[in-house]
């Protein structure tokens, strides 16, 4: 998904990727050429070796969402997917959606062009939990990283089902770092912010799969040094997260969200809970950058993020009395704003 610029470079990171031993790759009909791109590629190896993911986003009419798979089978060359995914269960109307989806695609997985199946989510927690609870997917494809671990009681309900659990972008999602800033590059030392969060994840015997996403070979360096990583946390790399904690207690002081989510909901339908995140992470580490592309991506991306901007607070006071350590939402939400609201980006699939 990083990498899509340049076809030569495209194929030179996988390429890199497949020979060091990874054997899973995961894409999507909405990844822009991804697929386009990864078919010819896929030629060139054993396909018995490679577990392939694609996902197409929910409709609902089963014929559309049908055809949607199969045209993910034909840009990629292969006659069937090691697991399929339905991309973005974000909202309880999709969920609804997917309900009139079971008869197609059941009868796509008796014909084999998928094995297993599974959901990608950014939705809420409890639709999360709803979904899981199903029983109907044998994965999940979540946000959780260090820096963001709402979703935790997620990981816990699928881990209790058996599913297969996918971390969605440590690097990227989970802070940009692949090029973090100074002052937590520091925090983290002797270790590198990705290091430290890839063996968070790794050191999880819950979770199964982490994707690394990565625009150019040399963005798999460690993500591959790291990846048969999977004993639990050393002392040391213990004493560093839990000392990040106590520096983001010492920089937020009463101002830091803990991220309860007690005031929602808003009525300006702010997504306040997120706003206050990336406003820890930017007072705390200095993660500015990372703070004002997720934040840009507010009123922009639709179901993909929802909720609207901290400058939309018309000072109701709704929020306010909910909150259990009194925060000045509305102070802050205005401040958040000021500090991360920066130029628009184009998103993947615009013009």
């Amino acid at each position: 998904m990083r990498g899509l610029g340049d076809r030569q470079q495209f194929a030179a990171t996988v390429a890199k990727g497949l020979g060091a031993g990874i054997n899973h790759i995961e894409t999507a009909a909405a990844y822009g050429e991804s697929e386009t791109y990864l078919g010819p590629l896929l030629k060139s190896f054993n396909r018995g070796e490679i577990n392939l993911t694609s996902k197409v986003c929910p409709t609902e009419n089963p014929e559309q969402f049908i055809q949607g798979l199969d045209r993910s089978l034909q840009r990629l060359q292969v006659d069937y997917l090691a697991c399929f995914a339905i991309h973005g269960i974000n909202t309880p109307q999709h969920w609804q959606w997917v309900q009139q989806l079971w008869p197609v695609i059941d009868k796509a997985q008796q014909q084999g062009k998928f094995k297993h199946l599974g959901f990608s989510t950014h939705g809420s927690l409890p639709l999360v939990q709803e979904v899981i609870a199903s029983g109907k997917f044998a994965f999940v494809n979540l946000h959780y990283y260090w820096f963001n671990q709402h979703l935790a009681p997620a990981i816990a309900s699928a881990h209790q089902r058996d599913m297969g659990i996918f971390i969605i972008s440590p690097a990227d999602k989970g802070g940009q770092l692949y090029t973090p800033p100074r002052t937590l590059q520091n925090l983290c030392h002797p270790f590198t912010p990705l290091g430290l969060t890839y063996r968070f994840l790794l050191s999880d015997s819950r979770i199964t799969t982490l994707s690394i996403g990565p625009a150019i070979p040399e963005e798999l360096d460690q993500p591959l040094s790291l990846g048969d990583r999977l004993e639990p946390l050393s002392e040391q790399e213990q004493a560093i997260l839990e000392n990040l904690r106590h520096h983001q207690h010492q920089a937020l002081g009463t101002a830091a969200c803990h991220q309860c989510y007690q005031c929602l909901p808003c009525p300006e339908e702010i997504n306040i809970p997120e706003i206050l995140r990336l406003r820890n992470l930017a007072v705390a580490f200095d993660m500015e950058n990372f703070g004002q592309y997720r934040y840009q991506m507010l009123e922009n991306a639709g179901h993909w993020f929802p909720g609207r901007k901290g400058d939309r607070c018309t000072d109701c006071g709704d929020c306010l009395p909910r909150c259990p350590h009194n925060l000045a939402i509305p102070d802050l939400l205005r401040d958040t704003h000021q500090r991360l609201r920066g130029k628009s980006r184009r998103r993947l699939w615009q013009d």
